[in-house]
């Protein structure tokens, strides 16, 4: 299932997406500008913006193989979306990095630092920041005090000086990014929305490759190109949520589309766990602002103590106010924690009645056809009432 829709904005999003250097980004290099790379959505783009820096999410788009990567990282015990995004960092495609942070997302994220350190492409500013393991107000202190550690590095090292008003600034224009992707998920309501699921994301994976004024910019164009639009009839089929880690690609959204359903919501921390609430704009302590925002709003990762509780209630929720059909739950092989968590969320579905396909794959599937067919049989059990 195609939307149809012809963009010229869209076109430089999708550009954007399919590929690691954009022209966005070059624009901003080409004018002098500095780039941070990022691994990790809890790494907060308004310290980097409030430097004066353009942040980057550090990912594997490209990728063919992670044989570089595996002498670094144990194939068999670290999943191969941080191989195949490390690969690319030793094959120098990010060699326009100025230099890059760290979140502790998780074990093999977190080792993606120990690595980069020992390897010949480190780039002269490379730190971590450590992401709470516990949610509560004590742990949204304790993760101010390591922004604030980081604040000060980029100062020293950037030659930058980052005020609270710079951070106040910096915290209004993500927010208006936020703002503006949610008014895009909305559009995905109706019942025969003007952009897929799959295009979808390749706004989203734009929204961190290129500078926040130019890429709201360009969405609100889209938003107005979209809400305009005459879009054709079509047969749609089951409305579907994808569950799981940072997929940045289109793969799973294309499959689905293209057998006729309708991906119509998500929740992945490159699409709608990114877009929750809002950072407090006003306020003596922006930094609190945002360290509150990271650890007391934004919705659970699997990691956290206690999480799934909160991702069950995110997910049933979603499912309801959206009228979701069915849920596809995916993560990568030897990812042992979202592994786990769409075990659990599995059963739990089942007892009320909700489908869920539950599937493993590599970053770079060799295998979309068998996808494919597990696909579309969940599709035919959905349309057909059976019980998955």
């Amino acid at each position: 299932m195609k939307s149809g829709l012809q963009s010229e904005v869209f076109e430089g999003f999708a550009s954007a997406a399919r590929s690691i250097s954009n022209p966005e980004l070059e624009k901003w290099k080409g004018g002098g500008g500095k780039v941070l790379g990022y691994t990790c959505s809890f790494v907060p783009e308004e310290l980097i913006v409030a430097a004066g820096l353009m942040p980057f999410r550090i990912r594997g788009t490209g990728s063919l193989t992670a044989e570089s990567a595996n002498e670094y990282f144990e194939a068999a015990n670290v999943c191969s979306f941080i191989r195949h995004t490390f690969d690319q960092v030793l094959q120098g495609r990010y060699d326009f990095l100025d230099g890059a942070v760290i979140g502790g997302g998780c074990d093999a994220n977190r080792h993606i630092y120990d690595n980069w350190q020992k390897s010949p492409v480190k780039p002269q500013f490379l730190e971590t920041i450590f992401f709470p393991h516990a949610s509560g107000e004590p742990m949204a202190l304790e993760f101010r005090g390591q922004l604030a550690g980081l604040k000060t590095k980029i100062e020293q090292h950037f030659g930058a000086e980052i005020t609270d008003e710079k951070l106040r600034s910096a915290v209004r224009l993500c927010n208006e990014t936020r703002s503006l992707q949610r008014d895009l998920y909305a559009l995905r309501q109706s019942a025969n929305p003007p952009i897929t699921g799959g295009e979808t994301v390749e706004v989203m994976v734009a929204g961190s490759s290129m500078p926040k004024e130019r890429y709201n910019t360009m969405l609100r164009t889209l938003l107005e190109e979209l809400r305009g639009a005459t879009v054709p009839e079509r047969k749609i089929g089951a409305r579907i949520m994808i569950v799981g880690p940072g997929h940045d690609d289109t793969s799973m959204c294309d499959i689905v589309e293209e057998l006729g359903g309708l991906v119509a919501a998500d929740l992945t921390c490159f699409g709608g766990k990114v877009i929750f609430g809002s950072v407090q704009e006003e306020g003596p302590d922006p930094l609190q602002a945002i360290a509150d925002y990271q650890v007391l709003a934004r919705p659970f990762c699997p990691k956290n103590l206690g999480a799934h509780p909160h991702i069950q209630k995110e997910l049933l929720d979603q499912v309801r106010a959206l009228r979701v059909d069915g849920v596809i739950g995916q993560s990568f092989l030897c990812c042992n924690m979202w592994g786990g968590e769409l075990y659990i969320l599995h059963k739990e579905l089942k007892e009320a009645g909700i489908p869920m396909l539950r599937l493993e794959r590599e970053y770079v599937s060799g295998s979309s056809g068998q996808l494919q067919t597990r696909v579309q049989a969940f599709l035919e059990t959905i349309s057909g009432g059976g019980s998955c």
